[in-house]
């Protein structure tokens, strides 16, 4: 008696929690769709972009220069007596230890370019977030995916795409480069007569 209880009792839950969770409103975004089109974001990546390619630039530089001593020092290493030949390497050693020092300082983790990455885009990351949370409380959703993120979304209907009103949000107009429906190409856009029954 006391197992048909419970067992009544277990259906009665499954029953109730399947009911709430089709009751449950989601919808889905695509941050990278939305950050490509805020120009503070393209802005941002360019900045990233110069510093990345002139600190990059210094790096080369470095490994250049010890390249040459090193070779330098292979032709002359036959005429250097053994304490010259130490000196030489060590010094060669020791640029060496510089240059990648000067590597990880600019692009290690938590290095100065993640720090200014860090320090332009998160701002922008913020603002998108907020505005996500506007636009699922003005919906009443209690979900919205990142379509871009790590979540794999085999098929996604637009109507459930809040992405333009993020946009909307944000006060950016997405401009469409004529690709109306935001999809990659070859990929199919599915209307509601698509999708199969519920």
């Amino acid at each position: 008696m006391k197992s048909i209880i419970k067992i009544t009792a277990l259906f009665a839950i499954l029953a109730f929690s399947s009911s709430t969770a089709l009751a449950q409103k989601f919808a889905y975004v695509d941050s990278e769709y939305i950050l490509s089109q805020m120009p503070a974001y393209k802005s941002a990546q360019t900045q990233l972009n110069e510093i990345s390619k002139q600190w990059q630039a210094e790096v080369d530089e470095k490994f250049a220069e010890i390249d040459k001593l090193y070779k330098q020092y292979q032709a002359e290493k036959v005429l250097l007596t053994k304490d010259m030949q130490t000196k030489r390497e060590n010094e060669i050693i020791e640029k060496e230890r510089a240059a990648k020092q000067f590597q990880n300082d600019k692009f290690g983790y938590e290095g100065e370019l993640f720090k200014k990455r860090s320090e332009l885009v998160k701002p922008i990351q913020d603002k998108v977030y907020e505005a996500i949370n506007k636009v699922a409380k003005s919906n009443g959703l209690d979900f919205i995916f990142d379509k871009s993120g790590d979540m794999l979304m085999l098929v996604s209907n637009p109507k459930y795409d809040r992405s333009d009103e993020v946009l909307e949000e944000l006060g950016v107009v997405p401009s469409k480069d004529g690709n109306d429906n935001n999809l990659p190409p070859g990929a199919k856009d599915y209307d509601d007569d698509d999708l199969p029954p519920r």
